[in-house]
């Protein structure tokens, strides 16, 4: 294939005048189902199953790697060679897993990404035509590999993983198709991460802002700061613990710690309405109706489960949006979300009897959360889904393969 070349699950169609139109018509309908909730009354997860009202897609823009998995009992040390016990290559990468997780819940999915002329391009390409994800916008480039991964899981099912960007963060043009940008504008919702270059997530995240599309931004990805030419379009910025850590320079090992990094927050946060040219870190969710910000941190306690540290610095900012909600993910501990002038809402962890690969869980969790949203549910029911397809994920070995499909999820909700 040569540079530039694109993959279609089906004929090419145009986002321009008619673009929702095109769009709609093409996905596969929603059906009903539902689930009980903790008091056992039957909750209806409405989802339309009328051709002719199809919702508008969930649009992935992210990475596609793969997953070189090593099996080993423990971390080698500094000069050791441990024999593995086995070894595999599977497909993942952030962009691909929450666009995978996204289909297999049943939701029109479309993906945004790169992937070399390779063998692993085609692996990938597979696997998430065989997920059902559209791969219109799937583009192969002759210039660069295919990202890819190796993953070192331990018998605990803990891993640790090295990424090589590949074709994730080379040959991205410089402004990106008018085709990817119209896709954006007519999504439901908009999924990125930080495997990618900053700048394509900068133009992603504000045609989805100029089309009124929310953006939700998993914090996963690259080590250094977000910059905040990009936090302005973000409507969800959604860190783990690890990740809170590193964007604000403060450990989080211990609720001092959150304490002291919610300050720096609060600083750097300051510093950026104050300094449009410096870079800062700003957990965010921006929507309309109000111009101002707050800044919500979580840790857990020993004694009383989740405390909550929420410090609020008021200003007034430079845009005529304003109003912030962060999600914060916990793996076994669990979830919450801070919403401004609401109460937080606590999602304890589904535990799973057996964990065989935590890798993918975050982003099973950011995009069930995702579709959840985009489908209407209240906060708390996203929370619940997106805890119960988490807990499935990392039953099964493999990112993108471990993605749940949406009756095992909701199998798995009707149980609690």
């Amino acid at each position: 294939m040569s540079i530039g070349t694109t993959l279609s699950t089906t004929p090419h169609h145009s986002f321009h005048s008619n673009t929702r139109t095109s769009l709609l018509n093409t996905v596969s309908p929603i059906q009903f189902l539902s689930f009980r909730n903790h008091t056992h009354n039957l909750r209806v997860l409405c989802f339309s199953s009328n051709p002719s009202q199809q919702p508008p897609p969930v649009v992935v823009v992210g990475s596609a790697n793969a997953d070189i998995y090593v099996e080993i009992d423990r971390l080698p040390h500094e000069g050791e060679t441990l024999a593995a016990k086995s070894g595999q290559t599977l497909a993942g990468g952030k962009g691909a897993n929450q666009a995978t997780c996204s289909a297999k819940l049943s939701y029109p999915t479309y993906f945004v990404g790169q992937v070399g002329d390779d063998a692993y391009g085609t692996l990938l390409s597979d696997a998430l035509r065989g997920g059902g994800v559209r791969l219109d916008s799937l583009t192969v480039v002759a210039s660069a590999p295919t990202g890819h991964a190796v993953v070192m899981l331990q018998s605990n099912g803990q891993n640790s993983i090295i990424i090589i960007g590949g074709a994730n963060m080379s040959c991205w043009p410089s402004t990106l198709p008018r085709q990817h940008l119209d896709l954006v504008a007519q999504a439901g919702i908009v999924l990125l991460q930080r495997e990618i270059p900053d700048a394509v997530n900068v133009q992603v995240a504000q045609a989805a802002r100029n089309a009124g599309v929310p953006v939700v931004m998993d914090a996963g990805g690259m080590d250094g700061p977000i910059p905040p030419q990009l936090l302005k379009f973000v409507d969800i910025l959604s860190p783990n613990e690890t990740e809170l850590a590193r964007l604000t320079g403060r450990p989080t090992g211990s609720f001092e710690e959150i304490a002291q990094a919610a300050l720096k927050c609060h600083e750097l946060m300051a510093s950026t309405v104050s300094m449009q040219n410096e870079m800062a870190i700003i957990l965010m969710f921006i929507r309309d109706s109000s111009t101002e910000l707050s800044c919500i941190l979580i840790s857990e306690s020993d004694t009383s489960g989740y405390l909550v540290l929420t410090a609020f610095i008021w200003w007034h900012y430079l845009l005529n949006k304003g109003v912030k909600q962060v999600l914060v993910k916990l793996g076994e501990k669990g979830s919450a979300l801070f919403v401004e002038g609401e109460k937080p809402i606590q999602q304890p962890a589904i535990l799973a009897k057996t964990v065989v690969d935590t890798t993918g869980a975050g982003d099973t969790f950011t995009a069930a959360f995702a579709v959840a949203l985009v489908e209407g549910k209240s906060k708390k029911e996203c929370l619940r889904f997106a805890a119960a397809a988490a807990c499935l994920c990392v039953q099964v070995k493999g990112a993108s393969p471990s993605m749940p499909d949406r009756k095992s999820v909701l199998d798995l909700l009707n149980c609690q």
